[in-house]
């Protein structure tokens, strides 16, 4: 891999990972249409790990706020700070378990362009069809266990290739009548365990395999991961209460349709 096409991957990886777009799909993509290599499980660590500083950066203060309230009054007597602690760590907990049990079958299984296309779609009209019946009464601080579990066992099904971790949690929370603001939130403050613990399981994995790829062109992703994400979870919350989710979904399906067609007609 040259730096194009590690700019072009790290880009995708930031650009997408919170976005409803779904970044294992955009991922794939290119080896899949341009027979790039394999990006490497280094180049997954460093691009991941741009991500999670990028959000991680974002949010540092409801990080930092949830994180203190959580030691000091989390186990007796927790406030709404301490409270949103509690949800994410059970939130997280079903796509931990999927992913523990599932991840390797969904590598050889799942990771194909029919999955994303089909994905894609069908999640893409499911988003639109969360927007446009979104009541968008509830803020953060109505959450419950069941409504917490909802959208956690949703965040499950983003193991799927073309799913969008972001895109069926914002998804799942809209059902639910949360604001389109505080689902986006939610989902943002959802992923940084789940990030965290890919990487150090990558990182892991990449110890004990010996993978070495160039520190230069890993430094490099990590920094174009970092400045992309957070660049996008920015805007995105700017858009989301100015235009709504519309425009992810007219995407979603542009792309479905057109992997679609090129699958049908043997392009691919």
């Amino acid at each position: 891999m040259d730096f194009f096409q590690a700019l072009v991957l790290a880009l995708l990886q930031g650009l997408t990972e919170f976005l409803p777009i779904s970044s294992s799909a955009h991922l794939i993509l290119p080896s899949k249409l341009l027979g790039w290599p394999d990006q490497g499980l280094a180049f997954d660590v460093a691009v991941h790990f741009g991500t999670l500083l990028a959000v991680m950066t974002y949010f540092r203060r409801d990080v930092w706020r949830i994180g203190q309230r959580f030691l000091v009054t989390g186990f007796s007597q927790p406030d709404n700070d301490a409270r949103l602690g509690w949800w994410i760590i059970i939130a997280t907990v079903p796509a931990a378990l999927a992913g523990l049990i599932l991840n390797d079958w969904i590598e050889q299984s799942l990771r194909s362009l029919w999955v994303i296309a089909i994905t894609t779609l069908g999640f893409g009209l499911l988003l639109w069809v969360a927007d446009r019946k979104a009541t968008e009464q509830k803020t953060l601080l109505q959450l419950t266990f069941t409504a917490v579990l909802v959208i956690g066992l949703a965040q499950a099904l983003a193991l799927i290739p073309g799913t969008s971790r972001s895109g069926i949690t914002i998804t799942a929370a809209l059902l639910l009548g949360f604001q389109r603001v505080d689902a986006a939130r939610f989902s943002f403050l959802l992923s940084i365990p789940l990030i965290l613990a890919a990487t150090l399981l990558k990182i892991m994995e990449l110890v004990s395999g010996g993978d070495g790829s160039g520190w230069l062109m890993l430094l490099f992703a990590t920094l174009v991961a970092a400045v992309s994400a957070w660049l996008c979870i920015h805007w995105f919350l700017i858009w989301l209460e100015r235009i709504g989710l519309l425009p992810f979904v007219v995407y979603r399906l542009c792309l479905g349709l057109l992997l679609l067609v090129l699958l049908m007609g043997g392009a691919l």
